[in-house]
């Protein structure tokens, strides 16, 4: 019996955050065949580099600020990726999130890397429509991603909902002849976000979420605002990083934010489940052009009923099926349809079981990381 050759994959990401969380699954499946190393802007805990090594995962690292726009930065990043794939020589390059998809595609095709998989995990600002405050910006980033994925030719791409596929095609980014894969985002781990009964007796809303505008940050202050108004006894939760870029909130609001009278802000936490156990429902008003947003996953998985707005990548987490019904779809921007949905799980705290339990079957049914990564799997080790 002829042995298997093990493949060397390179795993390139925007955040050394996104490793563990959303690929740890992936590579722990990748290993069983393959070798599996990651180049990642530098990681700062140990925690994290400690459970890759552990893993047998090899670590290169880089200075690139995934959120900020910085020619010198994004120069040297694509210097160094050459630098690693010639030192690592991968047979298969898998990028992820836009900077390392656009820069990494272009130094692999130079450095001759025969499997070359991209995957983009959302679309983000820079195909959002509405007023926009840097539109050379946005016209140069569709720019690059075009060239970055016309090099690839018609080899695999991944994207994370069916929306952005029509996008890039409606935009003339991709073409017909791109073999495009839609996977349901990064799916969700059943066995470490273990269902457990919501308290609907005292009712706690919670959102996560990067500090910026797009994801509803404004609009989520101002409903929990309105209903505390009415309903003092009900409390809101934020949990998530200030995230210092073109899109972040401003001072004013972050400091209301951070005063504690309104919403009880937790900042940046390292395992969200206790605090998901501890409310009642998870909101998250995005527009940002979301691939599928984690947190509502994670959400889901526990049994937690989901307020979302109908936008990319949120309203693919919501089941609106007459007695399988998962939460609410709100408009985006639009307090007050948020506010009456908030509304609607304090007047009626039944739903926070009902939704709930319906979202952890929507989550095995349609998010289970094991159905996702056998499809990542088949794509990458082809």
């Amino acid at each position: 019996m002829i042995k298997r050759k093990r493949k060397k994959i390179l795993i390139a990401c925007d955040s050394y955050r996104t490793l563990l969380g959303f690929r740890g699954k992936l590579m722990e499946a990748l290993l069983k065949n393959n070798e599996v190393a990651v180049f990642t802007p530098k990681i700062h805990h140990d925690e994290v580099r400690n459970k890759l090594l552990d893993m047998g995962i090899d670590i290169y690292e880089n200075e690139l600020n995934g959120s900020n726009v910085s020619m010198f930065s994004d120069l040297m990043y694509m210097f160094r990726l050459f630098q690693v794939i010639k030192q690592a020589k991968p047979d298969t390059f898998f990028p992820y999130t836009l900077k390392p998809v656009i820069y990494g595609s272009f130094i692999a095709k130079i450095c001759k890397v025969k499997h070359i998989v991209p995957m983009l995990t959302g679309l983000g600002y820079n195909f959002m429509n509405g007023n926009d405050k840097t539109p050379l910006v946005k016209i140069i980033v569709r720019a690059m991603l075009k060239f970055s994925l016309k090099l690839n030719g018609n080899r695999a791409l991944i994207l994370q909902n069916r929306d952005d596929f029509e996008t890039l095609i409606n935009q003339g980014i991709i073409d017909q002849s791109v073999n495009a894969h839609v996977v349901n985002g990064s799916g969700v781990d059943l066995s470490h976000y273990v269902f457990s009964k919501p308290d609907s007796e005292n009712i706690v809303f919670l959102m996560i979420s990067r500090l910026i505008n797009a994801k509803g940050i404004r609009e989520y202050f101002e409903a929990a605002e309105r209903i505390k108004s009415r309903f003092p006894h009900v409390k809101f939760k934020l949990i998530g990083p200030y995230d210092p870029n073109i899109d972040s909130i401003d001072p004013v609001l972050y400091q209301k934010i951070s005063s504690g009278q309104i919403i009880n802000y937790l900042g940046e936490v390292s395992d969200v489940r206790p605090h998901i156990k501890e409310s009642s429902v998870l909101v998250l008003p995005s527009y940002y052009g979301e691939g599928i947003p984690r947190c509502l996953l994670e959400g889901m998985a526990m049994g937690r009923a989901i307020i979302t707005c109908d936008s990319v990548g949120c309203k693919e987490t919501v089941d609106l099926t007459e007695n399988a019904q998962t939460g609410f779809l709100v408009p985006i921007k639009n307090v007050n349809a948020l506010t009456a949905k908030i509304q609607h799980f304090i007047q009626y705290p039944a739903d926070t079981l009902l939704f709930g339990k319906n979202g952890r079957a929507y989550a095995r049914k349609k998010f289970d990381v094991n159905k996702v990564n056998k499809q990542m799997l088949e794509i990458l080790e082809a």
